[in-house]
């Protein structure tokens, strides 16, 4: 019987798989392998605004009857992005009712220009010493530097006092290709990242990008380190990152840790997935580290193991690891994977092969003599994934602010 947890964990990670344009479809640009998220950052947000500003509010008047009605007056400390309608001024009245507080906080604002007007239409508030406008000026500055250039300035605010800024830095990361990220990370300094690792106000989803990070400019002396931290947060989101920090500085015990986690079906399965991340990540971007070879002997255990044994599957056929062929059929009649998600990852492995073999093909002939509406189920959803390659939707345009008549 599954754990009740572990299932649910299990069906909400198994959706992406039954995606078809997630499946066959390259890592978002290759960003960071080992970041929680890839979404918009601060810099993303400049070209969709008329006019960006940083300052504070004073004077607000409030429309009778209205909870958001009213002006507020905007005293301009730094210009981000300016436009012709603030004519030089340094104090501004904007169309928004923004009630005062007991703080000092400070708004990075903004604002679309439309029939002649100014319209805030987003507004962020910070602290009294945030360094958010000036963080925001330098990064649209280096927006045309080199990759490296770029990383090293988001590394330097990764650890900002102020949870904005710092939470941006790490986003510009995750969104990163790790063709660019590689060669910046051997450049850190990895006492930095120690410094950071033992720090236990460091939020848990970023062990994954600084264990990663160790690996690419650390020495063999901090594996303890990185052992520590696997044992310590075994339940973090980073686990995948700091397996692959480890293997990096240690690829024989590195290697042997990964292996055994991922052949005991009693470790909990937020630690296997995170194990079998990690193996994609080093047949995905880093075969000079871990051989093709090494990536699936690691994955053959989880093959049997009904709560994961899907995901190495479909990650062969990703891969187009037709050789394998001989070690997936025989699960199909496993008594322990009798699961349909399973089983269709399976049929989906199988059907996929260019030129299947006769034992292959006599595999088949039994499936669609037993199970015909499945077969056809599974090959229509193959058939609909090649012509959603074949014909992709339009990327879809940056969104734009809204435009207030």
């Amino acid at each position: 019987m599954r754990h009740p947890r572990r299932s649910s964990l299990r069906l909400l990670l198994a959706t992406a798989v039954l995606i078809p344009s997630l499946l066959f479809q390259p890592l978002a640009a290759f960003a960071c392998p080992f970041c929680s998220s890839q979404g918009q950052t601060l810099g993303d947000s400049v070209s969709s605004a008329s006019m960006i500003l940083f300052g504070s509010m004073q004077n607000a008047r409030q429309e009778d009857g209205s909870f958001d009605r009213g002006t507020t007056d905007m005293v301009i400390e730094l210009v981000i992005k300016d436009h012709a309608i603030r004519a030089d001024r340094m104090k501004l009245t904007i169309p928004r009712y923004i009630p005062p507080t007991k703080g000092e906080e400070k708004y990075l604002v903004f604002c679309d220009v439309y029939n002649g007007k100014i319209d805030p239409y987003r507004g962020i508030a910070v602290g009294p010493t945030s360094p958010i406008g000036t963080y925001l000026k330098g990064a649209i500055a280096i927006k045309s530097k080199d990759a490296t250039s770029r990383l090293k300035y988001f590394f330097d605010y990764l650890d900002s006092k102020d949870t904005v800024v710092s939470s941006d830095a790490y986003q510009e990361f995750a969104n990163a290709d790790y063709k660019d990220f590689q060669p910046f990370a051997a450049t850190i300094n990895p006492e930095k990242i120690v410094a950071w690792l033992n720090d236990e106000q460091t939020p848990s989803h970023r062990y994954g990008l600084y264990g990663s990070m160790l690996g690419h400019c650390g020495t063999e002396k901090h594996v303890p380190l990185l052992r520590e931290c696997l044992n310590k947060n075994q339940y973090s989101p980073g686990l995948d990152g700091m397996l692959a920090g480890y293997i990096m500085l240690d690829r024989k015990n590195g290697y042997e840790y990964l292996t055994q986690l991922l052949s005991d079906p009693k470790v909990d399965f937020l630690k296997r997935y995170a194990g079998l991340r990690t193996l994609r990540f080093f047949q995905e971007y880093r075969t000079d580290i871990l051989s093709q070879e090494q990536v699936i002997a690691a994955m053959k255990p989880l093959f049997e193991q009904d709560d994961i044994a899907d995901m190495p599957i479909e990650d062969l056929l990703k891969w187009k690891k037709w050789e394998m062929v001989s070690a997936i059929v025989p699960l199909y009649d496993n008594p322990k994977l009798k699961q349909p998600i399973i089983r269709r990852a399976i049929l989906r492995f199988v059907l996929s092969i260019p030129t299947p073999d006769a034992a292959t093909q006599a595999f088949l002939a039994k499936v669609r003599q037993q199970s015909p509406e499945r077969v056809q189920d599974v090959q229509e959803g193959l058939d609909l994934e090649k012509e959603s390659l074949k014909n992709p939707l339009p990327a879809e345009k940056s969104a734009t602010p809204p435009k207030t008549p």
